[in-house]
């Protein structure tokens, strides 16, 4: 099938075609809605035992903030001093705090018929996978955007792309870092300018979308480490 004019994204070029997207239907992005979540854990690995402490979940619909959820979670196990530096929470605040399995009802039903967004949306997903799975449910079929990812292709110039760097450069402001709610509505707002820009590039379905992620950067031509002028010849 014809490719239509390639849309330029930065270095990229980004082939706009009528071919569906694996099967996946070509949803427009305006008529998604979105879900961010960021969870606060008590280490980075769920398959070593670490757990849930916060989980936030931040409903995105027609461009703007439509429902939000919180709760912190009594994960059943200790609370590193290091980690308690970084989110503020302590030992005393989940004591009393529902478990998991307590709350997964109402998790699944704020996460149903939503992409799953993240910044880093891998780490909160296999989080919330391993505790869903641990109280016995199953986590809704669900597409997943990564907002870093995202970053890296609309905002190559930034070095970073942390949600202090990119919530900077959209102006978003960020309350209470590195807790959950905090850090789940300052991505839900980038993630609100990100889906304007993508859709001011005349990229408007969930198949464009996936293309733009997945176009390849040209490589940098590195410089020859072999002398110039005509001194490095055969057999000199």
């Amino acid at each position: 099938m014809e490719l239509n004019a390639a849309v330029p994204v930065g270095r990229l070029r980004v082939a706009r075609t009528a071919v569906p997207d694996r099967g996946l239907p070509s949803d427009r992005l305006t008529a998604l809605s979105y879900v961010v979540v960021d969870v606060e854990t008590t280490g980075g690995s769920p398959w070593f035992g670490d757990r849930v402490t916060e989980i936030a979940a931040v409903v995105v619909r027609d461009g703007r903030i439509a429902e939000t959820y919180e709760t912190l979670v009594n994960p059943q196990r200790s609370i590193p001093v290091f980690v308690t530096r970084l989110t503020h929470i302590t030992p005393a605040m989940v004591q009393d705090k529902p478990v998991f399995g307590e709350v997964c009802p109402r998790v699944l039903d704020v996460l149903r018929d939503h992409v799953f967004v993240g910044h880093n949306a891998a780490f909160d997903r296999r989080f919330v996978q391993a505790e869903v799975e641990r109280a016995g449910q199953q986590m809704p079929a669900a597409r997943t955007l990564c907002t870093v990812k995202l970053a890296r292709r609309l905002l190559p110039h930034l070095r970073r792309r942390s949600l202090d760097h990119v919530a900077h450069y959209y102006a978003v402001p960020v309350g209470d870092r590195h807790r959950a709610m905090g850090d789940a509505k300052a991505t839900a707002q980038c993630l609100i300018r990100m889906l304007e820009e993508i859709g001011a590039l005349g990229l408007d379905t969930w198949a464009d979308l996936r293309r733009l992620l997945s176009a390849r950067r040209p490589r940098r031509r590195r410089p020859s480490a072999l002398p110039t002028g005509g001194l490095w010849e055969l057999g000199a």
